[in-house]
């Protein structure tokens, strides 16, 4: 049974346990190595390409993860990577919708959270299936890989990841000659993605968060992430040079386009910095790390050495919190709560607010507008608490109460 056929049964593919996504000294920052820990030649020349092109090393290792998931699904199908067909595609994002993730270590502490929604925040835990958001990233991956390779001549006459248009409609038929061209069409077995609800942390929740962190370090982070809404990645590149004390300012690297921006931050955010600075001792040259921690630098050398802070170790912070508090908030609900903070005052304009998180498109801002549903509650419960206040009229002799009740929605006391 060949997959790509009606026949196959999509249940029965297992992936093969092959190769492995490794990081790299040089141009190209990750690669995808096969059994022999040999670079995959089409992948690398892909990747080259895509890291010339001013994308981050992040995206590179995003890109690489997908197409060792992609090249392992061709070993599964007995396809060769130059002659698939849109077909094979097909029942790859089929397989995506149904198969479970491979996990090189299985989980623990979170197998009876995988999936549930917290109590607490009302927040879903990662689960074990892909999502759709992660099918449409590996859409978009394997087309620009396939339009790389036929731009190069070589790979597949066409496409294997179509575009879907409205029927006799062409590529940019009402284009506005003032701006860029856009690519349209949606890919074809794109999966519908929910539309995303920004959630700010409660006010009596941020302040639950807040006071369950362990250091001034901890705390700096999370108040300046709070008040400036920038990433977990951008904080965690400040340097000594990129405050600015006078003016209570903070100098960021977006993502995606490294530009610098300085942004500001809170007075609580600045005084909880100086002390986890005073915390660190001496003074520090402008090109050291704000955020550091003790690490031993191996099994034979036990002494503690002070090493930048990194990702995995900051969600290790908000995983103790959350532990302690029985929730499952991340860096990014900061970024959201700050948003909608400042989208909900009347001193700033959404411009203002598009500016301070760094998008591009002011339709990105705009997703903020939305009402979170924790304010929604809130105002709910208020209005009913008032209306279950309010004397209730008391009919006239002669009516059925069980009419009353069915007509106006309450219990009526027959007088």
């Amino acid at each position: 049974m060949a997959i790509g056929e009606n026949e196959c049964d999509l249940r029965l593919v297992r992936l093969p346990a092959w190769g492995k996504v490794a990081a790299a000294d040089g141009p190209v920052p990750f690669l995808v190595l096969d059994d022999e820990g040999r670079p995959v030649e089409p992948v690398f020349r892909f990747l080259r390409d895509f890291a010339a092109r001013g994308h981050s090393a992040g995206s590179v290792r995003s890109y690489a993860y997908a197409l060792h998931r992609w090249w392992r699904f061709l070993l599964a199908a007995d396809a060769e990577w130059d002659k698939v067909t849109c077909d094979v595609v097909r029942d790859f994002v089929l397989w995506m919708g149904q198969a479970a993730k491979s996990r090189r270590v299985p989980r623990t502490r979170s197998l009876a959270t995988a999936g549930q929604v917290n109590p607490v925040t009302g927040k879903r835990y990662p689960g074990d299936r892909y999502q759709a958001r992660t099918i449409r990233h590996s859409n978009a991956v394997l087309r620009s890989f396939y339009q790389f390779w036929i731009e190069q001549g070589q790979g597949p006459l066409v496409n294997p990841v179509p575009q879907d248009r409205p029927r006799g409609q062409r590529a940019n038929a009402h284009h506005n000659p003032l701006e860029p061209f856009r690519a349209e069409g949606r890919l074809r077995y794109n999966p519908q993605l929910p539309r995303p609800r920004p959630r700010a942390i409660p006010d009596e929740r941020w302040l639950d968060l807040f006071a369950a962190l362990r250091s001034n370090r901890d705390r700096a982070v999370l108040a300046l992430a709070v008040s400036t809404g920038a990433r977990a990645g951008e904080l965690l590149g400040l340097t000594i040079a990129d405050l600015d004390w006078g003016d209570q300012l903070i100098q960021v690297r977006r993502k995606g386009s490294g530009a610098r921006q300085w942004l500001p931050a809170s007075s609580e955010a600045f005084t909880w910095l100086r002390l986890w600075l005073e915390d660190l001792g001496g003074d520090l040259p402008p090109g050291a790390p704000v955020w550091q921690t003790l690490r031993r630098r191996s099994r034979v050398d036990r002494e503690l050495r002070r090493q930048p802070l990194g990702y995995d170790a900051l969600r290790a912070v908000l995983r103790r919190a959350n532990e302690a508090l029985g929730t499952n908030w991340t860096m990014h609900d900061m970024r959201h709560t700050c948003a909608l903070r400042m989208v909900r005052s009347q001193s700033l304009s959404l411009r203002d607010v598009q500016t301070i998180l760094g998008h591009s498109r002011l339709t990105t801002t705009q997703e903020y507008l939305i009402t979170d549903d924790h304010e929604v509650h809130l105002r709910v419960r208020a209005y009913l608490e008032h209306r279950s206040q309010q004397p209730q009229a008391v009919p006239a002799a002669g009516y059925d109460p069980g009419d009353l009740a069915v007509l106006l929605g309450g219990g009526h006391d027959e007088r």
